[in-house]
């Protein structure tokens, strides 16, 4: 919508309203298809101003749509609010970066090498 936004908005392409009541998931359709190059993916995030006001979030976020994908983009939406929400078509729903994916190579160690934080997480670290 700006011209410093990372984000490009995705908007429902529901036929009818679809209403979201607290606690449901539904698979939002936006009637785009997209043909990523190789080396790139398109992340979908969900859409700050629909979690805060709403409580409306991604399952499965940030999504995945790979370079060899040729479907149309669905926005898996879960209603984490207290009140229903209701999905209008053009309404804007999610939205999409294109990002580079970087490749590995993976070998099996039967070592790692030591860091100073070793294992600790989930709040090691403060």
């Amino acid at each position: 919508m700006t011209l410093g936004a990372s984000g490009m908005d995705l908007y429902a392409a529901v036929q009818d309203e679809l209403k979201l009541f607290p606690g449901g998931r539904a698979l939002i359709p936006t009637g785009l298809y997209a043909a990523v190059p190789q080396g790139y993916e398109l992340q979908v995030r969900p859409r700050s101003g629909l979690a805060v006001k709403y409580g409306i979030g991604i399952l499965n976020a940030p999504g995945t749509i790979d370079s060899d994908y040729r479907g149309e983009i669905k926005i898996i939406m879960i209603n984490m609010g207290q009140e229903p929400f209701t999905v209008k078509r053009g309404e804007r729903v999610a939205q999409i970066v294109l990002c580079p994916v970087a490749r590995a190579k993976l070998e099996l160690q039967n070592e790692l090498p030591a860091t100073e934080r070793s294992d600790g997480g989930f709040g090691h670290t403060g």
